[in-house]
């Protein structure tokens, strides 16, 4: 099966491509954050001329809004009901979930406490709204297979939200500007660097294990 496998950073997607270069049919795409990047990349790659996917993933980091989940915690969401890929998603140990696409970074506990009412859904990130309605209107099966990167009791060490260039990516000045501004985030900052290692490394398992049961 050809499968395009979409991530927002390179860094959810860096574990993985071991495990693409084990798989001749995966693509790996690198969308960037939020749905109007997230649009555009898919939209182009779709585009671009070359024999379509039967089958988009959209991965990465997701916010836990649900207390019982953990991070490293694996959950999916299935646009069109497929049962061979909903199979094969949990014999490797995801969980299904309801997601939020928001617009923003969920960094506070607050904030993820306010999205649980408001929304019901288990976890939150940017992109996998827009890249399902792309696919719908292609009529390519898509699925959101994402990683808790940090939990709903915890705040981020920083309002990534602040730092953001208009594209949405991170302006590294000002991240070195806050963290002059609060050297005693550092020891938080290199925490949370440690849990999104460990979840894209977790993330990238249990897709090595769907798409070779596929």
């Amino acid at each position: 099966m050809s499968t395009l496998v979409c991530f927002a950073l390179k860094e959810e997607a860096a574990p993985f491509h071991k495990v693409a270069a084990r798989h001749p049919g995966v693509v790996t795409l690198v969308v960037g954050i939020g749905r109007a990047n997230a649009e555009k990349a898919v939209r182009s790659f779709l585009a671009g001329g070359v024999q379509p996917p039967e089958l988009v993933l959209t991965c990465g980091f997701a916010g836990g809004l649900n207390p019982d989940l953990k991070i490293g915690d694996v959950v999916f969401e299935i646009g069109n009901r497929q049962l061979a890929i909903e199979n094969a998603l949990l014999a490797a140990g995801a969980k299904p979930a309801k997601f939020s696409c928001a617009d923003r970074i969920a960094t506070t506990v607050a904030e993820k406490n306010t999205l649980r009412k408001q929304t019901g859904a288990d976890a939150v990130e940017m992109e996998s709204a827009v890249i399902h309605a792309v696919c719908a209107e292609k009529n390519i099966p898509c699925v959101t297979v994402r990683v808790i990167s940090d939990a709903a009791h915890e705040d981020l060490p920083l309002d990534f939200n602040a730092l953001a260039k208009p594209d949405q990516s991170i302006d590294f000045g000002k991240l070195l500007l806050a963290i002059a501004k609060s050297p005693g985030k550092i020891p938080q900052l290199m925490a949370l660097q440690k849990k999104t290692k460990f979840a894209a490394e977790r993330l990238a398992d249990v897709l090595g294990k769907v798409l070779t049961a596929e």
